[in-house]
This record gives C-alpha cells, sequence and structure tokens, in this order.
C-alpha cells in the first residue's frame, strides 16, 4: 500500500512538472511570436516612405514620437528573413535596402565571425540590391522620414556592430519611371 502512495505521488509530480515545462515552453513560443503580430498589423497599415529597421541589440531607443520598437527577443537574420518574406507577399509595398557602410570594413580580428555575417546577410538582402550608408547617415534618414512618416524598428538580440538593416518602403504596384512619365504629362499641360 505504501508503494502505492509513493508510485502515485511519483506519478502526480512528474505529471505536474512536464505540465509546467510544456506550459513554460509555449509561454516563451507566444512571446518569441507575439512581435510577428504586431509587425503584420504594421506593415498593412505601412505603404511607401514608412522605414523598417531591424537593428542589434545595442541600437538605441529613439525620443521621437513618429518611431516604434518592438523588441523581438531573436536573431537579426531571422527576423530579417521573416520580415522580408511579408513584405514581398504584400500587394502594395517593395523593399529599398540599405545597410551600414562600416560592416564591409570590420576585420575578423574585431568581430572572430564577420565573414560568416556577411555571407549570410548577403544571401538574405543580395537579391534587393542593397546599398550602404555611413551609420551617423542614418539617423539622420530615420530623424526626417520620422516627422511625417512612422518608423518600426524591430530590436533583436545580435550583438555584431553595424550589423542592422533599414527597409525603406516604397510602392510595388507604382514604378519611379510610371511617376516621371505622369509628371512630364502634367507639365506638358
Amino acid at each position: 500500500m505504501r508503494t502505492l502512495k509513493y508510485l502515485l505521488t511519483l506519478l502526480l509530480i512528474i505529471s505536474c512538472t512536464v505540465a509546467c515545462q510544456n506550459k513554460a515552453s509555449k509561454t516563451e513560443e507566444s512571446l518569441s511570436d507575439s512581435w510577428k503580430l504586431q509587425f503584420k498589423k504594421k506593415l498593412s497599415e505601412y505603404g511607401h516612405r514608412n522605414w523598417i529597421l531591424i537593428v542589434d541589440k545595442a541600437f538605441p531607443l529613439q525620443n521621437s514620437a513618429g518611431i516604434i520598437t518592438i523588441n523581438t527577443h531573436q536573431d537579426l537574420l531571422k527576423v530579417l528573413d521573416y520580415t522580408l518574406s511579408q513584405i514581398d507577399s504584400s500587394s502594395h509595398v517593395k523593399p529599398l535596402i540599405f545597410t551600414d557602410k562600416e560592416l564591409n570594413y570590420i576585420s575578423k580580428e574585431q568581430v572572430e565571425n564577420i565573414g560568416d555575417y556577411r555571407t549570410a546577410l548577403l544571401k538574405s538582402i543580395g537579391k534587393y540590391q542593397p546599398q550602404s550608408m555611413l551609420h551617423d547617415s542614418v539617423f539622420v534618414n530615420i530623424d526626417k522620414a520620422s516627422k511625417l512618416f512612422q518608423v518600426l524598428v524591430l530590436k533583436t538580440n545580435e550583438v555584431i556592430p553595424y550589423s542592422s538593416v533599414f527597409i525603406q518602403l516604397d510602392c510595388k504596384y507604382w514604378t519611379s519611371k510610371k511617376e516621371n512619365d505622369l509628371r512630364k504629362r502634367i507639365d506638358a499641360l
């Protein structure tokens, strides 16, 4: 009888432990994916001239009212790939991608795995013809944009300096050539 009580108690403890671990795991998953829901909502509201920044862990919290920050608690490249897949599947916007120019000049001695990071980054953004700009220029552009348009900052766990990616949204269904042609027709009247 004592053995049976002991076994039942042990079974109860094990069951509770497993249930608690499963609940904790699900909570961690829901926390780690909650940024995706916020991002999807914002993307549906955004248009050309809005910015999305996927930034490293040390990127400073901005003081401007037009800048919203979401801490993803994820790896930068995973957040970048998800963000680009959502933009690509949207009907209204496409990405114009910028990176920090300084990233190209970081040596292996400064950051051991920099080559691997640059290779993986290029794999993610190469098809978009990314441009690079000095890091301080980013702040000037973001400050200017945030006065008129909302800027979304997706903060990640990345600890490689100058690893952030800056996406300016552009109109997917209206090209600059179409816009120029339209302006010429208007000016001709």
